[in-house]
């Protein structure tokens, strides 16, 4: 997986991801869970406000009202946390349990490992403060 690999064993103090949580935030990233489509046919997330990728999970973010805490990811200086529960409200239930089906860990486990990682994984995914395409993206995984 290239540099997600290394964004993920930075981003984590003492080491890489779960291999399943790292399957989940891979599909997630490249769009399969944020525009609702799925490797099991999941039927379309049409309230979504914004695509898949990444652009589309930071703009899901940012829309949610955390638009500093991207900003932070993204940019210089020291990245903001985000919540578990503030996390899960701006995914939305589906993409929520559709990330737990994906990795096999519970909803509850999938938000607190998420808010603790990836604002990290952002930051390292976006070190020029450029939001990689979702082709560019899907090179490094």
């Amino acid at each position: 997986m290239g540099l997600f690999d290394d964004a993920s064993g930075q981003a984590v103090p003492g080491g890489g991801l779960a291999k399943p949580l790292m399957l989940a935030l891979g599909a997630l990233f490249v769009g399969k869970m944020l525009s609702g489509g799925s490797s099991q046919g999941a039927v379309q997330d049409t309230s979504a406000p914004s695509g898949g990728g990444l652009s589309g999970l930071l703009d899901k973010l940012s829309n949610a009202g955390h638009s500093d805490k991207v900003s932070s990811w993204v940019g210089n200086g020291p990245n903001q946390p985000i919540e578990p529960t503030q996390l899960g409200q701006a995914l939305g239930p589906q993409t929520v349990s559709n990330l737990a089906q994906q990795s096999g860990l519970s909803e509850d486990d999938v938000l607190s490992q998420l808010s603790q990682n990836l604002p990290g994984i952002i930051d390292k995914l976006t070190a020029n403060g450029q939001v990689p395409s979702e082709q560019d993206l899907a090179k490094l995984l």
